[in-house]
């Protein structure tokens, strides 16, 4: 018989699934094709379930549920709450966007976000092999669905299908590498698999060759280097919209099957995934950056953008275990969730001005599509302005904040390899800051290209100036969602 503690940890993901099944049936009867009243039901589904987890968060209760297939502690509730609003905001965002498009035509885009979001939560909350798995393949499904929306678009329908492939390959490394650790060690469950591992009976090199194989595939959900080719291709080729629901939230997603996987269940093998993430942070901000640097489309660099701070995220996790000594650890991972939720805030504002400046038969995609923003609205470059400068580093925005924790966690270590990614990630980001600035000239020293300003409805205007606010906020203020993250990451290391 299950308990009340088995319910009580998926009441989030009982009432997403319910709600996603309603929506289905309730959409068959909206006739509008701004599909309005399907939207709002959407967005009264996520605000309820933010408000949920969000509860659960702050109560600070971490308990097992299905027999210790699923955990709800802190971070899996902190994560899954800024997973629901980034979900929120990619869909006030989008729902113009995908209206001229004719992509509201049924209520697809509605649904199939709402079972990603919910694939998303089985992943963060998954304390067992099968069930991170599961979780994975329901996000990656309705992403691959998601990409294809715009059935009659050529671009969209070959980035689906170079999605579908290369996640497929991905998805198998993943499992290949959990069939290992099976083998190995004769369990799913990430606690059981930590205690064989730390007991020393187990062939060290059979765990490290499935160590291997999940690592390649926890890299190419981050979207890091040299696992990255699908990113820049399906970014470009997704409908905006749908580029922005694949590119925020699933992050949180993928930083949680990190820490489950490596952190608790593998922690003993510190030593050596800490080293295979170091050679992927390395190629991230190498790649990333200069990558970026060539590029002239927008959602092109920011995807070569995403690779590079990706590397940023890996770096925070690669300091975490020194010398077999754990106690860098709180700072380092609290560090790498504290850049992972800023990149989403700042990702979110990005692109939402992208969504903004489309029109219909017009993808506001070309870095030049932003040439005299300022002169015709200065908040909407005053918003993307303090985007760019937030991905760049630059003080007093919160990525620069998010950057500097990752460096002192780095630094903390003491060793002079560490010592050395810093200066290495410094280095980078100053190339970086190259590509973020160009877009900053364009909008403001570049003659404009029509007269028109940019109109926007009032609860997208509203969203995005709150969004470019709390960049700026946080990076003043970014003690509370440090101390945030830092409890999470405690409380979970505790269990």
């Amino acid at each position: 018989m299950i308990d009340k503690l088995s319910w009580a940890a998926v009441y989030p993901e009982i009432l997403l699934l319910v709600m996603a099944c309603v929506i289905t049936l309730f959409d068959l009867r909206v006739k509008s094709a701004h599909r309005t009243a399907t939207h709002l039901l959407t967005l009264l589904t996520l605000a309820a379930t933010a408000l949920l987890t969000g509860m659960s968060a702050v109560a600070g209760h971490t308990f097992h549920g299905f027999g210790g297939m699923v955990v709800s502690d802190p971070m899996s509730n902190w994560l899954k709450c800024f997973s629901a609003i980034a979900l929120m905001v990619t869909l006030v965002y989008g729902r113009p966007y995908a209206a001229d498009r004719q992509m509201l035509r049924g209520g697809e885009m509605f649904t199939l976000s709402l079972f990603s979001l919910l694939g998303m939560f089985v992943m963060i909350s998954g304390s067992n092999f099968l069930m991170i798995y599961l979780g994975l393949e329901l996000l990656t499904l309705s992403s691959y669905a998601l990409v294809a929306l715009r059935r009659d678009h050529a671009t969209a329908s070959e980035a689906a299908m170079k999605y579908f492939v290369l996640g497929a390959m991905a998805s198998g490394f993943l499992l290949y590498g959990m069939s290992m650790m099976y083998g190995a060690t004769g369990s799913l469950d990430v606690n059981e698999v930590f205690k064989s591992i730390a007991s020393s009976k187990v062939n060290h090199q059979v765990l490290v060759f499935g160590l291997v194989f999940i690592v390649a595939g926890l890299a190419f959900k981050l979207g890091a280097a040299p696992f990255h080719m699908w990113l820049p291709d399906v970014y470009h080729g997704a409908p905006t919209a749908v580029t922005l629901l694949i590119g925020a939230a699933p992050e949180l997603a993928a930083f949680a099957i990190v820490i489950r996987l490596l952190v608790e269940g593998m922690l003993p093998l510190a030593f050596d995934w800490q080293q295979m993430l170091a050679v992927l942070a390395v190629a991230s901000l190498l790649v990333g950056n200069l990558a970026a640097v060539a590029q002239t489309n927008l959602k092109r660099m920011l995807a070569y953008s995403t690779i590079a701070q990706m590397g940023f995220v890996l770096l925070g996790l690669v300091a975490g275990v020194i010398d077999g000594n754990t106690l860098n650890a709180q700072y380092a991972y609290s560090a790498s969730m504290f850049y992972i939720v800023t990149y989403v805030l700042t990702t979110l504002a990005s692109f939402g001005i992208i969504l903004l400046l489309a029109r219909e038969g017009f993808e506001s995609e070309e870095i030049s599509d932003l040439a005299g923003l300022n002169q015709r609205s200065p908040l909407y470059a005053g918003v993307m302005a303090i985007a760019m400068f937030s991905l760049a580093g630059i003080p007093p925005l919160v990525g620069f904040y998010a950057k500097l924790a990752v460096l002192q966690a780095l630094l903390a270590s003491g060793q002079g390899v560490y010592i050395g990614l810093a200066v290495f990630a410094v280095i980078m980001s100053l190339i970086g800051a190259f590509y973020y600035l160009r877009v900053v000239k364009v909008m403001y020293f570049d003659a404009p290209l029509t007269a028109t300003t940019v109109a926007a409805p009032r609860d997208v205007r509203a969203v995005l100036s709150v969004n470019g606010a709390l960049i700026l906020i946080l990076g003043i203020l970014p003690g509370g969602l440090m101390t945030l993250c830092a409890r999470a990451i405690v409380a979970t290391l505790g269990n």
